[in-house]
């Protein structure tokens, strides 16, 4: 059974930053793709960023030239830099691990004051 776990969430002003990780119970370049995607009150679940097994990596154009995903293999953690937040971006952020299944961690709140 795969174990995914966000971490990294929290309260931050308007315009701050922060850094969601997430780590996995086997290596995260094991799977086909993995991704950020965020849950607000009263609105759709939103994909933000994701990164292919080669290394490819794509944005909502909601949060594109604020947010990096990236990887690091030593740490077998998957990253979400979220700089220039937004009270917008307020939300529960979920890491997604795909493969022949699909894998969710319990999400991380994210809170952006204005």
């Amino acid at each position: 059974q795969v174990h995914v776990e966000e971490s990294g969430g929290g309260l931050v002003q308007a315009g701050g930053s922060l850094r969601l990780s997430c780590t996995a119970n086997r290596s995260i370049f094991s799977f086909a793709n993995m991704a950020w995607s965020r849950q607000a009150p009263g609105k759709q679940h939103e994909l933000v960023a994701t990164v292919s097994h080669e290394g490819n990596k794509d944005y909502a154009d909601s949060v594109k030239g604020r947010f990096t995903i990236s990887r690091d293999g030593a740490k077998n953690t998957l990253y979400l830099q979220m700089n220039s937040l937004k009270p917008e971006d307020s939300a529960v952020y979920y890491c997604n691990a795909r493969g022949a299944e699909s894998w969710w961690g319990q999400g991380t709140q994210v809170t952006v004051s204005s």
